[in-house]
């Protein structure tokens, strides 16, 4: 069976959001409460790939995962960090293909200029933390009782990993748009190979 990497596009919107969905309605790793529709969903992906990488990860035709970068804080000295956030089928959980996932998005989030990247989970999540452990994220702090959800109270630790090296005058963050179809067929390819 065919294992690849691509970028997401709008037309798996409805593929993306089935994986998404139950960690809406079923847990509170997201906070959101409602599951946003297909059009909803279709116009975040949009959005989000104006300007950052959102990739998927198939076997044969199927999306069993998917990761991508987003806006960390509004303000334009934030401009080189990154929020990130990854989810994989509950059937393909422990498989590798977060890490091959991850491996990706972080190779593409450097080739952009990007120095900082976020991540959060909701405590506990044991594999959410070994995760961003094994890609040298280290802890920020914990956000007590910040998320109310099923009836109680959730709190969040927050994560960072530096990606680039902080150089004085750091070149400007390139859109994912403007990285050359072949960087990313080959990159795609080479983490689709890894494990």
């Amino acid at each position: 069976m065919r294992h690849s990497i691509r970028m997401a596009t709008v037309a798996d919107s409805e593929n993306i959001l089935k994986i998404y969905a139950p960690y809406i309605r079923d847990t509170a790793i997201s906070f959101e409460t409602k599951v946003p529709s297909s059009d909803e969903f279709s116009d975040r992906i949009e959005d989000i790939t104006k300007r950052y990488p959102f990739i998927v990860y198939e076997i044969g035709d199927e999306i069993v995962g998917y990761a991508y970068a987003s806006t960390h804080r509004e303000r334009a000295a934030y401009l080189f960090d990154v929020d990130v956030s990854i989810y994989i089928l509950p059937g393909y959980h422990g498989s590798g293909i977060a890490t091959k996932l991850y491996g990706c998005l972080f190779a593409l989030l450097d080739k952009l200029g990007y120095k900082n990247a976020y991540a959060a989970y909701t405590e506990p999540n044991i594999k959410s933390m070994k995760l961003h452990e094994k890609f040298g994220f280290v802890l920020i702090g914990t956000h007590h009782k910040t998320g109310y959800k099923f009836g109680k109270w959730h709190d969040v630790t927050w994560l960072e990993k530096a990606i680039g090296k902080h150089d004085d005058n750091p070149d400007r963050i390139s859109l994912i748009g403007e990285v050359s179809p072949g960087y990313l067929d080959n990159l795609f390819a080479d983490y689709s190979r890894q494990g």
